[in-house]
């Protein structure tokens, strides 16, 4: 006969242990111990990224006291946001295990798009710049039809959309290959002067921090009513009003130069909205399971065609919308424009940034992170007046080395359980 958990001696026993954990980790000490705990099961999240910028920051500071002045800093904004808005679209690629090596083409052939509408066909800006944005996204559609319909890997149909895209490129550019921009216009002005007014910066970086300890609060009381250990309040609280403060600090810092920029801000909003679509929404919930067991996903009610047009059609999309930020950053629609280390910076970054090559792991602030790693190394080197081919090197470098703990910590998961 089963025993009742009234009637069973050893269950008082284990709920008080359980009780006694859940406290533990409510504690300062609790959290140092779930902390390192998720390290050794191989659950690295950012952690790995942060050590490597701050060695890069250190290194680089050293040998240059202009690299962390804020003027420097305020140039690495304006440059991160165009390929780190790249960068956000391959992150969702990556999420359901394929890649999309045509991102640098897409970008260059929307900012071509945009010259033409707008300068040589007189197209209003905003016109041109949605209908660069929309050829984007048909373009992720038809990768998504071939790799749906006739099963053609990721790595063939975008490795020939690269060099098709391309070939558009030149076309429309015609003989001159280039065409520029009015730079009195709002556009040009977005992607190279425009910044926030301090009150701005400082109000954006508050709500933020609100908006930090309201959604962590709510995901500790869910785990609470589920039974499942979570952080107090208290604890929420003080880890929201040290980060908001830390980030406080940096918008004051960066205020002693031009601020913030706005296109910056625009890149970080698309990587919030990004991260809460993956992480509360059901298609981000069915974007970690097609990545993770394709076929479990497709057993479990997932409409996996579905999801992967969706990651495709993401990608394009967002490439198109860095290809138009660069042509506002350069105040130039060219033939040059997406070529070069674009398409590979935009793959470093988010695999750099903590994004898993073997699909259902990833965040969209891997590619904020990647992007500034990597723009980083080129803006330090660029201080000492070095030559570009250590950036390359370096950079490659530091890829191989976050694909190495990419693998490694897989395995760690593996062999915990928690893959």
């Amino acid at each position: 006969m089963m025993k009742t958990i009234d009637n069973d001696p050893v269950a008082p026993a284990l709920l008080d242990r359980r009780d006694e954990r859940v406290r533990h980790d409510d504690s300062f000490g609790g959290s140092i111990q779930a902390f390192w705990d998720r390290i050794r099961s191989g659950d690295l999240g950012s952690l790995p990224v942060i050590v490597g910028l701050a060695i890069i920051w250190t290194v680089f500071q050293a040998l240059n006291p202009v690299f962390l002045s804020s003027s420097n800093l305020v140039n690495m904004l304006f440059d991160c946001s165009t390929v780190g808005v790249i960068s956000l679209g391959i992150v969702c690629i990556l999420m359901v295990g394929e890649i999309d090596l045509s991102v640098g083409s897409v970008s260059g052939f929307a900012s071509a798009l945009v010259g033409v509408f707008w300068v040589n066909q007189g197209w209003p800006v905003v016109l041109a710049v949605l209908a660069a944005m929309i050829v984007g996204a048909l373009i992720g559609s038809l990768y998504a039809f071939v790799f749906n319909r006739f099963g053609m890997p990721s790595f063939v149909s975008t490795l020939s959309g690269l060099l098709a895209v391309l070939g558009l490129q030149l076309y429309i550019l015609g003989a001159t290959g280039s065409i520029n921009l009015p730079y009195g216009s709002w556009l040009v002005s977005f992607g190279q002067i425009m910044v926030m007014p301090d009150p701005i910066a400082y109000l954006l970086v508050a709500l933020a921090g609100i908006a930090f300890f309201f959604s962590s609060y709510r995901t500790s009381a869910r785990r609470r009513a589920a039974g499942l250990s979570a952080k107090s309040a208290r604890g929420l609280l003080i880890r929201a009003v040290i980060i908001t403060l830390a980030l406080e600090a940096v918008a004051f810092y960066l205020n002693q130069s031009r601020g913030i920029p706005w296109m910056f801000g625009l890149f970080v909003g698309l990587a919030v909205a990004m991260n809460y679509a993956l992480t509360r929404t059901k298609w981000g919930r069915s974007m970690h399971a097609v990545g993770g067991n394709r076929e479990a996903a497709r057993r479990s009610g997932i409409n996996v065609s579905r999801i992967y047009t969706s990651a495709f059609v993401m990608c394009a999309l967002l490439a198109a919308t860095g290809g138009v930020l660069s042509a506002a950053r350069l105040a130039t629609a060219s033939q040059q424009a997406g070529t070069g280390d674009v398409n590979l910076n935009a793959i470093a970054a988010a695999v750099i940034g903590g994004t898993s090559l073997f699909g259902g792991r990833g965040s969209a602030y891997s590619a904020l992170l990647g992007i500034i790693v990597i723009q980083s190394i080129a803006s330090g080197l660029t201080l000492l007046d070095l030559s570009s081919s250590l950036r390359y090197m370096i950079t490659g470098a530091v890829l191989a080395v976050a694909v190495i703990v990419d693998s490694l910590a897989r395995r760690s998961r593996i062999s915990h359980g928690r893959a």
